[in-house]
């Protein structure tokens, strides 16, 4: 397993150990004892999701504020461009950003700690999106900041012409000024 710090240094890139031959390949996609090692992160993992979307579809950015979320991603069909936004208002970093395409081919994986927003969109046709959680969702602490608030700036890969496919709950989304964020 390779371990890879991004701007954000809390937010990591994690690259498996892949075997593959003609036959097709094997790989640990989560093993306790060495993420915790390679990472220092001890959170233990409570709840599992697995989400499909359709292309262009952008989900985010999404955070729980009184049950904050650590999410270890992935996906396993298709590719997305996935973002984590550090919303600790106390941190340097305060809405600064990091992108990562994660694909099915590449099988990256990205470490998105409790106090970041995380949302991605979907670049191919279709995407299986899966991510371990360190803590139960919980609707009453679910938050979301505007996918497009020109104070974050995050630079989505979107298709020229093209306009993301949002959830009414995303597309209401406050901006950050106005969002409720961690201290």
């Amino acid at each position: 397993m390779l371990i890879t710090a991004t701007v954000l240094p809390e937010v990591l890139i994690i690259e498996p150990t892949v075997f593959g031959d003609d036959r097709g390949f094997f790989m640990e996609s989560y093993n306790a004892r060495e993420f915790t090692e390679l990472t220092g992160v001890a959170d233990g993992f409570v709840q599992d999701n697995h989400s499909r979307s359709a292309a262009n579809v952008l989900r985010g950015i999404h955070y729980q504020i009184v049950h904050p979320q650590g999410k270890l991603v992935r996906v396993t069909a298709g590719a997305v461009f996935d973002v984590a936004v550090d919303l600790r208002r106390s941190s340097d970093r305060f809405g600064q950003w990091v992108g990562v395409e994660l694909t099915a081919e590449n099988k990256k994986q990205l470490w998105v700690p409790a106090g970041f927003g995380h949302g991605f969109l979907v670049l191919s046709d279709s995407a299986d999106f899966l991510y371990k959680t360190t803590d139960y969702y919980h609707a009453d602490s679910e938050r979301c900041v505007r996918w497009d608030d020109p104070d974050i700036g995050i630079d989505w890969p979107l298709p020229s012409g093209k306009t993301p496919v949002l959830s009414p709950k995303d597309a209401a989304a406050p901006l950050l000024v106005d969002a409720d964020v961690y201290e």
